[in-house]
């Protein structure tokens, strides 16, 4: 037995059969020819429609993923797609084959230099690079009109450990969750999106092993064990019974501090494909069911029954459990081409969530509301609950609502069942955390979305990586915004949760639980492991953690007082 180390990606471990994914194999390019013997305007028509067939891939590798593991995660293929575009990428290709290099080596060339300006960066920025692989491979199997390699990796075999030198977002979009149970990688990070897509499929993934996973071979038996950030290769009885155990550690049963204060646990949904995998890893219900992916990939906004259908689907999942509903949050960095979108300088700053249910699109709100409303009269509808997006005002609060009680009169006139579920705001703004005691007085809940909070409390875009380490949840600055909000609504009849990244890190747990959340709702992974961690928390020194947390003044003491040097 041998164990190598690197780093957990997927809180899950998994035993299965070694096999090497070696997409290099089928990219090898021929010797450069005497550039006077190219002709650059038959070498660009190759470029461009080679980029032409690149796009259309990506299109429908963000499709699938979007399907798979939801619109959030599938969003780096959009930035894929910029890459396809990029003014200083392309026109040094043109220029290189315009002076006699061919399409491929241009290609090859230019892509090296922007991986290579990456790789020496730190954290997100140097896993960036692989994105950057993704789009040259998808340009270069386009010219040299190559498959994927010799791995189809759709097609693998049950009980497939898959090996690799690095995982593009593409590659482990491909997999199939229930034939791979396992991913090890030479290189990467756990903030790379390929990471991140293994996360939301739940496979097991041990990523930055180092050289020493190069001496596998196909075949071999393999342990990858994503919480420890092991690779054992030929392990004993005791490791793989452990393996086994860990395999599905759902906690199905709703779950209690140490002292009995119970937290709910919920899961992030990001499309109806993700419904099973929440119920799987023993979810308490739904914490944020993004609409999005009833918008996306498609020609016009889906109908009332359809929106109607898919939140009734979310309802009989979990039949006597709560579903928070998001309404439209679309905007920033989520375009929807067929609602013609303002194109604006800081989108993020601009028209999106409930701004523009608010404005431009109020009869797509209405249709939305509509169908809510009468999935409400649904056989399990009181579990429903309705949240709005990017609220910085009360006026938006009060106009939603108003929006509600018009959609209402209009149903019951019509004699259509209906009933009004629980109506919440997200805190994604420092102004909605400002006002966060006004809006528990207007409302049944606050749902604290981290990801975005984090981004306008520290005035760092979530996507820039150039200012990736200002974008962080540990920041006292972000911690005493949630505090606010928490400590809001303890005189208010309201609930507070929280649905951003930050709430699947086991290792925040009793933090969170300290700062008053009451119910703290991540991808359907990290579950379990949540609910183990409340189960081993105690209320009272959670709190007293919290209140040493929140008055740290830096980073640093915040993660000392956390213990997580």
């Amino acid at each position: 037995m041998r164990v190598l180390t690197g780093v957990g990606s997927t809180p899950l471990s998994g035993v299965g059969t070694a096999r090497w994914y070696r997409p290099e194999a089928g990219l090898t390019l021929a010797d450069r020819p005497d550039s006077s013997t190219v002709d650059g305007d038959a070498e660009l028509a190759r470029f461009e429609a080679a980029r032409a067939t690149a796009r259309e891939a990506i299109r429908r590798a963000g499709a699938r993923a979007a399907d798979r593991v939801g619109e959030d995660e599938a969003a780096v293929f959009e930035a894929h797609e910029e890459f396809l575009d990029d003014p200083m990428l392309v026109e040094d290709i043109e220029t290189a084959v315009h002076d006699g290099t061919l399409a491929e080596h241009a290609v090859h060339d230019r892509f090296a230099e922007a991986i290579a300006q990456f790789e020496v960066m730190d954290g997100r920025m140097a896993e960036r690079a692989d994105d950057l692989r993704d789009v040259r491979d998808r340009l270069l199997r386009a010219l040299l009109d190559t498959g994927t390699g010799a791995v189809e990796l759709g097609t693998l075999p049950a009980g497939t450990v898959l090996l690799a030198e690095r995982l593009t977002p593409s590659d482990t979009a491909e997999l199939d969750p229930d034939a791979v149970v396992g991913i090890a990688t030479v290189a990467g990070g756990r903030t790379s999106h390929a990471a991140i897509i293994a996360r939301s499929l739940s496979i097991p993934a041990v990523v930055g092993v180092g050289s020493d996973l190069e001496a596998l071979p196909d075949g071999a038996d393999v342990l990858v064990d994503g919480e420890a950030g092991t690779v054992v290769v030929d392990p004993d009885e005791e490791r793989r019974a452990a393996a086994s155990r860990n395999a599905s550690p759902a906690v199905s049963e709703r779950v209690s501090t140490v002292d009995g204060r119970a937290i709910e646990v919920a899961a992030n949904v990001g499309s109806e494909a993700e419904l099973d995998a929440a119920t799987d890893r023993g979810a308490d219900g739904i914490g944020l069911f993004r609409t999005e992916f009833l918008f996306l990939d498609r020609e016009a906004p889906p109908s009332e029954e359809e929106q109607y259908e898919a939140v009734k689907a979310a309802l009989s999942t979990f039949p006597s459990d709560r579903v928070v509903v998001r309404t439209l949050d679309v905007g920033g960095d989520k375009d929807v081409p067929y609602l013609d979108l303002p194109q604006e300088s800081n989108p993020f700053l601009g028209s999106r969530g409930i701004r523009l249910s608010l404005g431009e699109h109020a009869d797509l709100f209405e249709t939305q509301l509509r169908a809510l409303l009468r999935a409400g009269a649904h056989e399990h509808g009181d579990n429903l609950a309705v949240m709005f997006p990017m609220i910085s005002r009360i006026e938006e609060v009060t106009a939603a609502s108003a929006a509600v009680d018009s959609v209402a009169a209009d149903l019951e006139a019509a004699g259509t069942d209906y009933a009004i579920p629980e109506l919440g705001a997200m805190i994604e703004t420092p102004a909605a955390a400002f006002l966060a005691d006004s809006l528990a007085e207007r409302l049944d809940f606050l749902s604290v979305g981290t990801n975005d909070l984090t981004q306008y409390v520290m005035a760092a875009d979530r996507e820039n990586d150039a200012v990736a380490a200002h974008h962080d949840p540990l920041h006292p600055a972000v911690l005493r915004a949630i505090d606010r909000t928490t400590s809001a609504v303890q005189d208010a009849d309201a609930w507070v949760g929280m649905c951003g990244e930050m709430a699947g890190d086991p290792a925040l747990t009793p933090l969170l639980v300290g700062l008053g959340l009451d119910e703290l709702s991540m991808s359907a992974v990290t579950v379990p492991a949540v609910k183990q961690a409340i189960r081993s928390t105690d209320s009272a020194a959670a709190r007293e953690l919290a209140a040493a947390v929140v008055t740290c003044e830096t980073r640093d003491e915040v993660t000392g007082v956390l213990d997580l040097d």
